[in-house]
């Protein structure tokens, strides 16, 4: 049984009491259904509520015949996940799983394989079973040939550790539907010869059963491109198709083959150029031919509705790409065209899947701020699972919305084909939001290894479109772990509130400038409850911290 949180909030919870049981010993039904209407703002709360609430948390058997609440019930109410700061309702599948797949992001991990950095680190099984468990819905496997016709999976052009390809294939199947039942797509980087690309098709085959998608759907409900429950317990493969020509065979492959050698020219591969030019740089001017990865037919007859292709321009996607078809670019690309045309950006990502990755200059695995490209659609924006830090704390925050399923239907501003929305804009014709937060105190805050106790403050940071984002900090309280108390109030102006996320920062002030992370909790503003809540922290590897929590209020208009 978990045990309860310490009751280190008594003296503010108190207060409140006292205000609402007005001189009383317990607080009645009504007087509690006027907190939840007043405080709480759950206005839909009835007098049933307020006896339900009196039933669940009060344990004094007079105090309940007689449908009230003394000050342990209500401190155990408080402490509840009744009045966490995370709205319970999200905490299982709400949205509408009927969209086509272009209408979500989709939790997506960057070089699973790897539990550290890009060149000396370790693949590992563990990697893949860890990203799933965090509700990871989209994995990359890079694939090379290895000895015996067995293909190996690495960071391809570096000293990676290998493992074996059906290894992966096996982990996949066993461990992709333990935590979502919303289909995973396996991003595939092959370098593989036909013959191992052949090995590996009969392992995905014959490992993934009945969950690997073979064909296209008979009816999908969302029109060319199938839903997440569509797709439901379904494993879909990332990679290059070949494209099927009318002429002899012969002439069909020598035209497949031409057209795999432009698309080969991708983004991902400039990465590994990157890497086999760290460890084994050429002389200048000396060029070396690439090999050219020519898709085997086996392969490719399993590329359904994700089928790899190079992006060349918005413009050329608009005229050419086929809904069944997905781009990826470098983080640094993708930069460059939301800044030049954000509104494309969006209008191209409400069509199709686009996938971001991290640039190959990122060696120590290090992850680019996902929030940007997630303004502009992008469904599929790969992150280092592997690195802790506010990329992934903002990625773990986005993806604990709609019950942790790893999809997250995007808001209408990004898929409205009646306006044309750049979130770079600053006019955007909205009426703000004001979200006043109240900090009120801490509790059980975990202590440094020195053991010292902390002196710690609090950050509250808004990330969303550039205009809205912003942080505001308490003061410092010194020596104190166990109870801080800062009673700092915060306001912020949000013109999209939907493309918000609200990270809890608390950090121990080290120096006159310095300070260091204790702990963190990230959630999307929709999420909010309002009213006076606790606040669960988690730790730089996004793991549980409790009891340690903050105590705040909340409320927006």
């Amino acid at each position: 049984m978990k045990k309860s949180k310490p009751p280190s909030r008594r003296a503010e919870i108190h207060q409140l009491y006292q205000v609402y049981a007005a001189g009383l010993e317990t607080l009645s039904a009504r007087a509690l259904l006027t907190f939840l209407h007043k405080e709480q703002k759950e206005l839909a709360a009835n007098e049933e509520k307020a006896e339900s609430l009196i039933d669940r948390f009060e344990i004094n058997e007079t105090a309940r015949e007689n449908s009230s609440m003394t000050f342990e019930g209500f401190l155990r109410y408080m402490e509840s996940k009744e009045c966490c700061v995370f709205n319970q309702a999200h905490t299982s599948v709400y949205q509408d799983m009927d969209q086509p797949l272009t209408s979500y992001f989709i939790s997506t991990s960057h070089n699973t394989y790897l539990t550290g950095d890009q060149l000396v680190g370790q693949s590992s099984l563990d990697a893949y079973v860890s990203a799933l468990r965090k509700g990871c819905r989209c994995l990359e496997i890079d694939c090379w040939d290895g000895p015996d016709t067995e293909p190996v999976v690495y960071h391809g052009h570096t000293l990676t550790s290998k493992i074996l390809f059906k290894d992966v294939i096996t982990t996949v199947g066993q461990h992709a539907f333990e935590v979502s039942a919303y289909p995973v797509i396996l991003s595939l980087e092959n370098h593989c010869s036909r013959e191992q690309q052949e090995v590996m098709a009969e392992y995905l085959i014959s490992i993934l059963g009945e969950n690997l998608l073979i064909a296209p759907l008979d009816h999908p409900t969302a029109g060319d491109l199938p839903s997440p429950n569509d797709l439901k317990y379904k494993i879909l493969i990332k990679n290059k198709k070949l494209k099927r020509q009318i002429e002899t065979e012969d002439a069909a492959e020598g035209e497949e083959s031409a057209n795999e050698g432009e698309e080969e020219e991708d983004e991902e591969e400039e990465d590994h150029q990157t890497k086999a030019k760290f460890w084994s740089p050429r002389k200048a001017g000396s060029k070396k031919k690439k090999k050219k990865v020519v898709v085997a037919e086996a392969l490719s007859d399993l590329v359904i509705y994700t089928r790899s292709v190079k992006f060349i321009s918005f413009s050329h996607s608009r005229d050419n790409q086929n809904c069944y078809e997905n781009t990826s670019m470098e983080e640094k690309k993708a930069c460059k065209l939301l800044k030049a045309s954000g509104s494309d950006f969006v209008e191209h990502n409400q069509k199709f899947l686009s996938r971001i990755y991290p640039t190959g200059l990122r060696m120590s695995s290090s992850n680019y701020k996902p929030v940007e490209f997630w303004n502009v659609g992008s469904q599929l924006v790969a992150l280092n699972f592997q690195s802790p830090g506010l990329p992934m704390d903002l990625n773990d925050g986005l993806f604990q919305d709609n019950g942790g399923c790893g999809y997250v239907l995007k808001p209408a501003v990004l898929m409205s084909t009646q306006m044309r929305f750049d979130p770079n804009s600053s006019h955007h014709k909205r009426k703000s939001t004001y979200l006043l937060l109240k900090v009120i105190s801490g509790s059980n805050l975990p202590l440094p290894r020195s053991g010292k106790a902390l002196d710690p403050f609090v950050r509250v940071e808004i990330h969303g479109i550039a205009s809205d984002s912003c942080r505001k900090n308490t003061h410092t309280v010194k020596n104190n772990s166990l109870s801080p108390r800062w009673d700092t109030d915060m306001s912020f102006t949000i013109r999209l509130p939907e493309l918000c996320l609200v990270r809890f920062c608390v950090r121990d002030q080290t120096g006159i400038l310095s300070s260091e992370f204790v702990g963190q909790y990230t959630l999307p503003f929709k999420s909010l409850k309002k009213g006076y809540r606790w606040v669960p922290l988690q730790s730089k590897d996004g793991f549980s911290l409790d009891p340690a929590s903050l105590f705040v209020y909340i409320s927006h208009s």
